[in-house]
């Protein structure tokens, strides 16, 4: 099977990647996007040494909410442990080491966090970890291990999602008011007394076979073509994603092929 990508939208400042995939199949789409949540690996606060905390929150509450922040994640430094071993010996190829400490009043904040490694910090700085009042403390080392989403969600890089490009099409339109008032995600505009069509919009929306039942003048075409949307939580680029999900699919083929 021969395909290609064609980068259709880039947000960086929301870490979010759109492609519009040629001549492949949902089923091939699909298992990148499964691969993508359950098995491109990340870091994630797997085990919390607790030394202090005296504040509101309940010390397994501290502990979850620690282990959902994400990490940014070096994928050529570490790799997933091969063994229970190096998890608990704390293998520098699998493990990482953060501290949090603070005895100030007001919130402590992510970014606050100590890491043994520069490159691979929390990724959200400026999210709030717990808030102390005064004489309140809290002290916790953290062990982050590299994992798989499968296991828990919490190593999940992102999300990914798709479905089949659709084109709407506007000829007489009977009622172009009541179709732009229902137009809540920007397809369709008003200018004039006539629907405009926002094609960028159109790419993202999934409403189009809403708008094309409003009136019979708006129809709707579907190609052959499937638009894959990547939105990365941080610990990882989209192409990161991409590149790492494609690797893993190559992987489990040859595998495959050496057991047949």
């Amino acid at each position: 099977m021969t395909f290609s990508l064609e980068k259709v939208k880039e947000e960086k400042k929301k870490n979010k990647l759109q492609v519009l995939v040629k001549g492949s199949s949902e089923a091939f789409v699909n298992t990148i996007r499964r691969l993508i949540l359950e098995e491109v690996p990340t870091l994630a606060v797997e085990d919390i040494e607790i030394k202090e905390n005296n504040s509101a929150l309940y010390d397994e509450m501290l502990a979850l909410r620690l282990g959902l922040i994400p990490i940014k994640t070096d994928l050529k430094s570490y790799r997933l442990p091969e063994n229970e071993a190096e998890v608990t010996e704390k293998s520098a190829r699998c493990t990482l080491q953060l501290k949090l400490k603070a005895s100030k009043k007001g919130y402590v904040y992510a970014g606050e966090a100590e890491s043994a490694d520069p490159k691979c910090m929390f990724v959200y700085e400026s999210m709030p970890v717990v808030k102390l009042l005064a004489k309140q403390k809290v002290d916790v080392t953290m062990t982050a291990v590299m994992g798989q989403g499968k296991n828990h969600a919490k190593w999940s890089p992102g999300w990914a999602y798709y479905h089949k490009e659709g084109t709407l099409k506007v000829g007489k339109v009977k009622d172009p008011e009541t179709v732009a008032r229902q137009s809540t995600d920007g397809v369709f505009t008003l200018k004039s007394g006539k629907l405009e069509l926002n094609k960028e919009a159109m790419q993202d929306s999934m409403l189009l076979e809403y708008y094309a039942s409003l009136d019979e003048g708006i129809t709707l075409e579907y190609t052959d073509n499937i638009l894959f949307t990547v939105e990365s939580w941080g610990q990882l680029s989209c192409k990161e994603m991409l590149d790492t999900a494609a690797q893993l699919l190559i992987e489990k083929t040859e595998a495959m092929e050496k057991v047949l």
